[in-house]
């Protein structure tokens, strides 16, 4: 991103995983964690409607069946609890297509303009169309929200650097249920490889 104020032109914001099935988790803290960015993430939302900017919902979406999931080989869950008996597969993600789980939250649901992206994997980018319509609209910056920050985050993160794009990364509309992994992502990964930012600095800088 330009050293000072973004190009409204060139600018997409990208709302990750907001969906029923991590927000309003049956895990306490994973719930908390992420409903404490719903008020940052409707802020720059709003922003983003009123300049015209691009919103992309990168959203977690797989078949009753969990054939387009990714089943890796790892040696703990994504909470990081060691698995008992040795490496196993991943567990299953949450939010199959044709459940509430698989819906973005009522309070940040998309509306007629903006573009749903289905995932099947971490990174926003993998195997979907999201890097076709960026580069075809000429949106070089992405201000990128939702979570989980050490996760899926992350690994969008990733590929929009190594796919050249300018990076904002929306510090306190991000979340993971691990404030450690949230602060070590937040100043020893990201400041690499974007702008870290918080929700009122980049509605300043887009102003």
């Amino acid at each position: 991103m330009p050293r000072g104020p973004a190009n409204l032109g060139r600018s997409a914001l990208i709302v990750f995983d907001m969906l029923n099935a991590f927000v309003n988790s049956e895990d306490a803290i994973r719930s908390e964690k992420a409903r404490r960015t719903i008020g940052p993430c409707r802020q720059i939302i709003g922003q983003a409607r009123r300049t015209d900017i691009p919103i992309f919902y990168a959203n977690s979406l797989h078949r009753p069946d969990y054939k387009d999931s990714g089943a890796t080989l790892t040696d703990a869950s994504t909470d990081l609890t060691p698995w008992p008996d040795g490496p196993q597969l991943m567990g299953k993600p949450p939010g199959t297509e044709g459940t509430p789980g698989a819906e973005v939250i009522d309070e940040l649901a998309p509306q007629r303009d903006d573009y749903v992206v289905p995932k099947h994997r971490w990174s926003a980018f993998a195997g979907t169309a999201l890097d076709v319509l960026l580069r075809g609209q000429g949106l070089d910056t992405i201000l990128l929200t939702g979570g989980a920050t050490d996760i899926g985050i992350l690994s969008t993160a990733c590929a929009a650097r190594d796919l050249g794009y300018h990076l904002v990364i929306l510090r306190d509309a991000c979340h993971t249920p691990r404030d450690d992994a949230q602060e070590f992502c937040m100043t020893r990964i990201f400041p690499r490889m974007a702008r870290v930012m918080t929700v009122d600095e980049a509605i300043a800088a887009l102003t």
